[in-house]
C-alpha cells in the first residue's frame, strides 16, 4: 500500500493528468503541526453520498471536517486511519467541539453507495461516506492533490494504491492541515482543536 508522507523539500504526486509539486514548509504553525506552502487544497467537488443523493462539497463540509480517501476493500491502511479519525472526532465531541468526518471512495468500480454506507457505519455513525462515477472520484481526487491507481490484478480482489493523509478542511476557509497517517488521534483531536479555536 502507498504512503504519501510530506516532508522537507519538494513532494510530486503524479494525480489524475497533472503532477503537482508540493512545497512543504517545516516551520510549525501557531497549533503545531507542519504546514503545506502554497498548496491549493480542496475545491468543489460533485460525489454521491451514502443515503444515494448527489452532493458537493458545500452540502458535506458544514463544518470543521476531517477528509480521508481511501476505499473498502483497503486491508490494512484505510481502516485503522478511519478508526483513528472517528475516535478524534469521538476525544473532541467530549471536549465540546463538533466536527465532521468523510471517507471519500477511490475505488468507484466497487464502491457501491451500499457498500460506503455499511464501511463507514462501522468506524462513526455520522461518518460521511462518499462514492461517485469514475470521472467524479478523479475529480475531487484532483481537487485534494491526492493519488490513487488500482493495481492490476484479480477483478474482484485488486487493491488500490493512493495517499494516507487526512485533511482538516474548513467550510469557509477551507484546507487548515494534514495528519499523517502515523499521527495518533490524541494529537489529531488536539491540533484540530487549536485550529477550530483560530478559524471556526
Amino acid at each position: 500500500m502507498k504512503s504519501v508522507i510530506f516532508g522537507s523539500g519538494v513532494l510530486a504526486i503524479a494525480a489524475g493528468l497533472g503532477v503537482y509539486a508540493w512545497q512543504a514548509n517545516t516551520a510549525p504553525t501557531p497549533c503545531g503541526n507542519t504546514s503545506v506552502a502554497g498548496a491549493a487544497i480542496g475545491g468543489p467537488f460533485e460525489l454521491v453520498s451514502e443515503t444515494g443523493e448527489t452532493v458537493t462539497d458545500t452540502d458535506v463540509i458544514t463544518k470543521p471536517t476531517l477528509v480521508y480517501f481511501g476505499y473498502t476493500f483497503c486491508p490494512d491502511v484505510c481502516p485503522i486511519d478511519s478508526m483513528r479519525n472517528a475516535i478524534a472526532a469521538d476525544i473532541l465531541a467530549d471536549e465540546g467541539v463538533d466536527i465532521g468526518t468523510i471517507f471519500i471512495s477511490v475505488d468507484p468500480e466497487r464502491d457501491t453507495v451500499d457498500v460506503v454506507r455499511d464501511y463507514t457505519d462501522n468506524f462513526h455513525p455520522e461518518m460521511i461516506g462518499l462514492t461517485g462515477s469514475p470521472e467524479q472520484i478523479r475529480e475531487a481526487s484532483q481537487a485534494y492533490k491526492t493519488y490513487y491507481r488500482a493495481v492490476e490484478g484479480d477483478p474482484d480482489y485488486y487493491l488500490v494504491d493512493h495517499s494516507t493523509q487526512t485533511y482538516l478542511m474548513f467550510p469557509e476557509t477551507g484546507f487548515a492541515t494534514f495528519f499523517r497517517r502515523d499521527t495518533p488521534s490524541e494529537q489529531v483531536a488536539e491540533i484540530t482543536a487549536c485550529f477550530v479555536d483560530q478559524l471556526a
